[in-house]
């Protein structure tokens, strides 16, 4: 008699269902795995766009460069959440490069939410912009 035409024994019943829960979990924790890659992609993509964004604005002639971190905070604010932006240390000043040339420096530090509000911000995130200063004729 060929294995599928058999009845289950005792053993046997109710099998399928644990397998069916066993693979939904890890089918689940893959999903969720592969949703907090993309988030962190995303939002590192924004903040590095962002700060890029805070230094060119204090690289302005007219502009203090220490307003750049403020900018690049109200930009992510702006395109992500207030919560993530108030996740984040932004510092700007006023550097040189090697050769001599005056930049607008933008750092941010913070951490990516999870996505279970409960595990709190478990991935680290650090992000640099520059931009060159214009000089006044």
């Amino acid at each position: 008699m060929p294995a599928e035409d058999r009845p289950l024994t005792g053993g046997e019943r109710g099998s399928a269902v644990v397998e069916f829960v066993l693979v939904s979990v890890l089918i689940v924790v893959l999903l969720l795995a592969v949703l907090q890659v993309a988030v962190y992609v995303h939002l590192r993509n924004v903040v590095t766009a962002s700060a890029q964004e805070g230094a060119r604005y204090a690289a302005n002639a007219d502009v203090d460069p220490s307003l750049g971190a403020a900018r690049t905070v109200e930009v992510v604010a702006g395109a992500t959440s207030d919560q993530t932006a108030e996740g984040l240390t932004c510092t700007s000043a006023e550097e040189t490069d090697p050769s001599g040339l005056p930049l607008v420096v933008v750092r941010c530090v913070g951490a990516v939410p999870a996505l279970l509000a409960d595990l709190g911000n478990l991935l680290p995130l650090e992000v640099t912009g520059r931009a060159v200063k214009e000089t006044l004729p």
